[in-house]
């Protein structure tokens, strides 16, 4: 078994690129529009019912996210097929990127997972890893888990990010300091 190292918060966001349905290149970390910082959320795919329930969750944040000048994106290592396959079951209008290759799962530092069987998908796919990168491009908040079981609560994630994106409180990077 082999191990990848982590991102560490506060480090540069690697540059990623992959395609949306609409044929359009979405940057992973790199803000769109008026945004200045953006969420990536890395889920692991059409297979997934906990994804899929996060993912329309989250969509009901995307305003509060807007309101502090935070994009947000998703991706998986999904086909093109799998994700038009897993638009019906979403309710979401932020992009979603699919074809995340093997590679970029590796320099994010997620755990990979194969499948357990054909019926569940038919790659090895990324289990949940969430971003938020700042206007530096460097890792403000980063939540990475090994299952699908273990993600973020939204709303303490949503309102974290509003007192840190408050310019009152002059919140650092946190959790820099590593050893090993």
């Amino acid at each position: 078994m082999t191990t990848s190292l982590k991102l560490n918060a506060g480090s540069a966001f690697p540059a990623i690129t992959v395609k949306t349905l609409d044929d359009a290149a979405l940057h992973l970390g790199q803000p769109r529009g008026e945004a200045i910082w953006q969420m990536v959320v890395v889920y692991r795919g059409r297979h997934c019912p906990l994804c899929t329930r996060f993912l329309n969750q989250l969509e009901g944040f995307k305003d509060r996210l807007a309101a502090i000048g935070i994009d947000l994106v998703a991706v998986s290592a999904d086909s093109r097929e799998q994700l038009e396959s897993h638009r019906e079951k979403l309710s979401v209008t932020f992009p979603l990127g699919y074809g995340l290759p093997l590679e970029a799962m590796q320099m994010l530092g997620l755990y990979i997972s194969v499948p357990r069987s054909e019926q569940e998908t038919d790659h090895n796919f990324a289990e949940p890893g969430l971003f938020v990168v700042n206007e530096a491009g460097n890792i403000q908040v980063v939540d990475i888990a090994n299952n699908p079981f273990v993600r973020p609560d939204i709303e303490a994630l949503v309102s974290g990010l509003e007192w840190i994106r408050n310019p009152e409180h002059h919140y650092p990077i946190r959790g820099t300091y590593s050893y090993g």
